[in-house]
């Protein structure tokens, strides 16, 4: 096999699994965000404020869990669609982009943990 087709097979094994990954968070963040909207609505109907629903979640480690898990399917799921927008409508490609977006997925992941450490721990 030539370099050129071992590259090619690299490439679309990257691309499938980039595609992959954008599915597989994309249904983890359905769950999620109706899991989350469905809680809040209860959590309105029965007259809760934001501060007695924080008191109520606050050192749950169940929720941790749910949040962390929401945080991190946001980290994989947003960078690899922005990845797909930038190099279709912007034709913008290549090591710089993923590099970029690389740290974009971190700073999701940092600052999202971190509001959930705020709220939860």
């Amino acid at each position: 096999m030539s370099v050129p087709a071992l590259q090619s097979d690299a490439t679309a094994r990257r691309e499938t699994a980039l595609w992959l990954a954008q599915r597989a968070s994309a249904v983890v963040l359905a769950v999620c965000v109706v899991v989350h909207l469905a809680t809040i609505f209860h959590a309105v109907r029965q007259g809760l404020s934001a501060e007695a629903i924080l008191g109520r979640v606050r050192g749950e480690p169940g929720w941790a869990v749910f949040y962390g898990v929401f945080v991190a399917a946001a980290a994989v799921h947003a960078p690899i669609g922005l990845r797909a927008v930038l190099a279709e409508w912007g034709g913008r490609r290549g090591r710089g982009v993923d590099r970029a977006l690389i740290l974009l997925a971190a700073a999701l992941a940092a600052f999202g943990g971190r509001a959930v450490w705020a709220v939860i721990g």
